[in-house]
């Protein structure tokens, strides 16, 4: 039974409050995509594997041994397509939060330890700075 005009409105005002609200929620309610991605994948690798199949039986009639080497690595590789995951990009701005609470990109190039003793001291020296900082407010 299809929606009136009326309900269909109704459902994209709650859609857009939703993302507003809780957009880690609203994402993961969007995970049926990823699940439709995954059965491409299943199937592409299942397809590479009955391929390796056709090829290591192929060697072994022919009597070929060398085309068995790469009907295995064509097998190996559709196992290893199927079950892995694809690499997703970033789904918010990736960067540190300033002072101010803005987000600033986070510099490249430079290792961990050199960027974070250019800014004004070590991971630890913030740390227990806040702590000095939070024992004073108890005091």
């Amino acid at each position: 039974m299809p929606l009136s005009d009326h309900e269909e409105q109704l459902l994209s005002q709650m859609e857009q409050q939703l993302l507003h609200d809780d957009p880690k929620f609203a994402s993961a309610m969007r995970g049926s995509a990823r699940g439709a991605r995954a059965g491409h994948r299943m199937a592409l690798g299942a397809l590479a594997v009955v391929a390796g199949l056709a090829l290591l039986v192929l060697a072994v009639t022919a009597q070929i041994p060398l085309l068995a080497i790469p009907g295995f690595l064509v097998m190996l590789a559709g196992v290893t397509y199927a079950f892995s995951r694809p690499k997703q990009a970033p789904s918010g701005p990736v960067g540190v939060v300033g002072q101010d609470g803005s987000p600033r990109a986070r510099r490249t190039g430079t290792s961990s330890r050199s960027g974070s003793a250019s800014s004004g001291g070590g991971f630890m020296a913030r740390l227990e700075e806040r702590w000095e900082r939070r024992r004073g407010e108890w005091r």
